[in-house]
């Protein structure tokens, strides 16, 4: 049997089936959005240091020109999105909530916003530690919304001797398809990302994971890759949350990353299709990461649709292009499962924005709904993924007893999917309980 034939659908236990919502959206082509008059750049646009500014106000940039630096290993160089002139570099509001500080740009609205800056380079020719440098040069952070810079989990996956490299194409969060239209539309990159990503981590194989609800997806990948290749397509079964790198290295390889351990423990590296997508385009022209695929959608968007966005562009912005209905409340960035309500619309599209959902508020008195005593249905605890204790791990948040969550109730195996809230009868906010906790942890021990 070759690795291309090797897999049939398989599942995990547990999980939940929220309704998709993907119509909206899944058979619109990418198209490229309107650059906005001004651009908000965030510093800050990646876990690590953020980068550190190397234009003043007043200075002229051409897209795709350097304009911050990498600060250490751990960091990301900028790029400018679009020609223009540094107007400022300002505080500006962010997703995380606290003002970051964004490299203001306002953009030349004659220019015909060419990309005018690159360092062609012939990957074949590069030693693995020119490759890592050269995908950090790029400024390639992972696309699946936690942008972790590739260069250095491809660089780990090296150190790891790991031999398989995942490539999630699941996609399971409701509203979401930009990776199913990448699937479709940019396959020749996404196959040069695979290998790029398989020169740089060292991993023999590489296997793509994808939903059974993307059979075009599927298919057109099985068409492009040959049998006896290293990378293989597995069609695995639809359910939420089996994007998570957990659950598809048990699902794919059948082994389960231990508590408190990582994928290198079980010899995988997981990259999500938009990463693999965005290195095979940019790194052969060695051109930054200045834009990226967004799905902008809703029952509160006239014209939905996946749309290729300057980062930077204000979502205020992005909103009046595509017709926005509704209360700005019910904007969410990424998905409705694990993404993020913002409260204004100045804050900017980044590296981490996967999807723009907008979720209009049906009636002005509508509101939160009340929070009931937990009835112990065990509902909760049916739908966690990792089958941790969600109730009880929510009785002890209440009460502040957030080291006993961590030292006895693996709170940081949690990876808030937010299955267990979906599923509450009482309306508990479970996962922002998990989220809270975890993070207060974090500065008891900071």
């Amino acid at each position: 049997m070759t690795l291309l034939e090797a897999f049939t659908r398989r599942t995990f236990g547990h999980g939940v089936h929220a309704p998709e919502h993907k119509e909206l959206t899944r058979e619109r082509p990418i198209r490229r959005f309107a650059f906005a008059p001004r651009l908000a750049v965030p510093l800050s646009q990646h876990i690590g240091k953020p980068a550190v500014p190397c234009v003043r106000p007043g200075q002229e940039v051409g897209r795709g020109e350097p304009i911050a630096q990498a600060d250490g290993f751990l960091s990301l160089p900028i790029h400018a999105p679009a020609t223009g002139v540094v107007e400022a570099i300002r505080l500006i509001p962010s997703a995380r909530g606290p003002k970051t500080e964004a490299i203001v740009i306002k953009t030349y609205a004659a220019d015909d916003q060419q990309v005018l800056y690159g360092t062609p380079r012939v990957i074949e020719e590069l030693a693995a530690a020119d490759l890592i440098r050269a995908i950090q040069d790029i400024g390639l952070a992972g696309q699946g919304g936690a942008a972790f810079p590739t260069h250095a989990k491809l660089a780990s996956a090296r150190e790891h001797h790991v031999e398989t490299l995942i490539v999630n194409g699941c996609e399971c969060e409701p509203y979401q398809t930009t990776d199913h239209r990448l699937m479709l539309e940019w396959v020749d990159d996404l196959i040069a990302g695979i290998h790029f990503a398989l020169a740089a981590s060292g991993a023999r194989r590489a296997i793509i994971g994808v939903e059974d609800n993307k059979p075009d997806a599927i298919d057109t990948l099985r068409r492009r890759l040959t049998a006896d290749g290293p990378i293989a397509v597995a069609a695995v079964k639809t359910k939420y949350p089996q994007g998570s790198a957990e659950l598809l290295i048990k699902v794919l390889l059948k082994r389960e990353v231990p508590s408190g351990g990582r994928s290198y423990d079980v010899g995988a590296v997981v990259q999500n299709i938009a990463t693999l997508v965005m290195l095979g385009r940019l790194l052969p022209p060695g051109q930054g990461l200045i834009e990226r695929v967004v799905t902008i959608t809703g029952e509160g968007v006239k014209q939905p649709g996946n749309y290729l966005v300057p980062f930077g562009t204000p979502l205020g912005f992005v909103l009046e292009q595509v017709g926005f209905v509704g209360d700005m409340s019910r904007v969410i960035l990424g998905g409705p499962m694990m993404g993020t309500a913002v409260s204004s619309l100045d804050v900017p599209v980044t590296k981490a924005t996967t999807a723009i959902v907008v979720l209009p508020v049906k009636s002005s008195t509508a509101g939160a709904p009340k929070i009931y005593p937990c009835i112990r249905c065990g509902r909760c605890i049916a739908a966690c993924p990792l089958r941790l204790n969600p109730s009880q791990l929510g009785l002890l948040a209440v009460k502040r007893e957030y080291q006993t969550m961590q030292d006895h109730f693996h709170l940081n195996d949690c990876f808030e999917c937010g299955s267990c809230t979906y599923v509450c009868p009482a309306h508990i906010p479970l996962v922002q309980y998990m989220r809270i906790a975890k993070a207060l942890n974090r500065e008891q021990a900071a």
